[in-house]
């Protein structure tokens, strides 16, 4: 018995040693890199989105690691993909927080996903960076919530002036999803800067997220033939909008925002979308050198493709992120948000100044859709 006993007890030792080792090699090996969470929609009806984005993130971590990390360590990004829906948005943060323990979070990519998961963040002080996430109410979850792109007041402004200015159009009709804060948020802002500037919004009609085809508001939109048609919403939507409005027969120009921004807009749409302007955030042909840096480093990385909006935009957000962890001199949640709080600097698709309610201060450009390709027309500063 009383061997027994020993042997009992050495085998426990044996089991308490293994679970040290374990533990020490697994504290080792978190001291060694800084995890931050990137969430974004892999799968879904906005994939191609989330694909760009992960693409220019994943040459960001190339670039740190391969000239020494950050504060002496490499940089991790933990991806998770919460196919463009909040609920999922929503699941994979928890995840990201109390799984991964990640320092920070990246995105998420969508408005709708980004309010989702603002609240998450903010409650447990992981400070949270999107860099494309457009809608006003991302960043009033709290001041653990930064945004590196411009808003949807502005956006809207933009292409309002934009219509009235350049396109000298008087009227106007709008198509929108009223359930999604993306959509509904650019349309509300159009709305107030086109009327603001002697246009007249003479129509309007909405849709549901689950909506397939929009035949019956746009035949009540074409007796206005309205001199633009307004269409915020991503390209997979905007594509089958277009080659409908087309086939009734409206004539009016097609406008639409940075959820455009998408080779796919193109398979999609068409001929349908030849000839229509959006906002965005950059221009691969911009001369800006931190441009042709980026485009030249993201061709060599992926045999000449050309990067667009949702690449640069995931880049600089990260790369903002990861210059405020520099800064702070370590990854404590605080000195991280303190130092994005501060954050003045240049990056691909420009100067970004962070302001008082954690959003970007920046320029925007206007995009002609042209035969299959985007081109740049011009850049407003705010």
């Amino acid at each position: 018995m009383k061997k027994r006993k020993i042997i009992i007890w050495l085998m426990v030792c044996l089991l308490f040693s293994l679970l040290i080792s374990c533990n020490n090699q697994n504290s080792s090996d978190s001291e060694k890199v800084i995890k931050i969470g990137i969430i974004m929609p892999l799968t879904g009806s906005v994939a191609q989105f989330g694909q760009s984005g992960k693409k220019g993130l994943d040459l960001l971590q190339e670039e740190t690691n391969n000239n020494g990390g950050i504060l002496g360590k490499k940089v991790q990004f933990v991806y998770e993909d919460d196919e463009g829906k909040a609920s999922s948005s929503a699941n994979v943060a928890l995840k990201l927080i109390n799984d991964e323990n990640v320092v920070a979070i990246v995105g998420p990519l969508t408005s709708t996903c980004a309010i989702s998961v603002s609240a998450i963040a903010q409650q447990n002080k992981i400070p949270m960076v999107t860099g494309t996430a457009t809608n006003p109410k991302v960043t009033q979850a709290g001041d653990y919530i930064f945004r590196t792109c411009f808003i949807d007041p502005f956006q809207g402004t933009v292409v309002a002036k934009f219509a009235t200015t350049r396109l000298k159009a008087k009227t106007a009709t709008m198509l929108y999803n009223n359930g999604d804060d993306y959509s509904k948020g650019l349309a509300d802002a159009f709305k107030a800067a086109f009327t603001k500037d002697g246009g007249k919004v003479v129509e309007e009609e909405t849709y549901s997220t689950s909506d397939k085809d929009f035949n019956a508001q746009l035949t009540k939109l074409k007796t206005q033939n309205a001199d633009v048609m307004f269409l915020p919403d991503y390209y997979s939507t905007v594509g089958v909008i277009a080659q409908e409005a087309r086939a009734l027969g409206i004539n009016s120009t097609f406008l639409g925002g940075d959820g455009w921004d998408s080779s796919k807009l193109y398979d999609i749409g068409g001929t349908a979308v030849n000839g229509a302007y959006f906002s965005d955030h950059y221009s691969p042909d911009d001369t800006a050198l931190a441009v042709v840096n980026f485009v030249n480093a993201f061709k060599n990385k992926y045999k000449g493709e050309t990067p667009d909006a949702m690449a640069a935009l995931n880049y600089d957000a990260g790369k903002i992120l990861l210059t405020a962890i520099k800064n702070a001199g370590n990854t404590n949640a605080d000195n991280i948000k303190n130092a994005l709080a501060k954050m003045n600097t240049n990056v691909v698709s420009g100067t970004v100044k962070i302001n008082s309610d954690r959003n970007a201060i920046k320029s925007a450009v206007i995009i002609k859709a042209e035969n299959g390709k985007n081109t740049f027309v011009e850049k407003l500063n705010p």
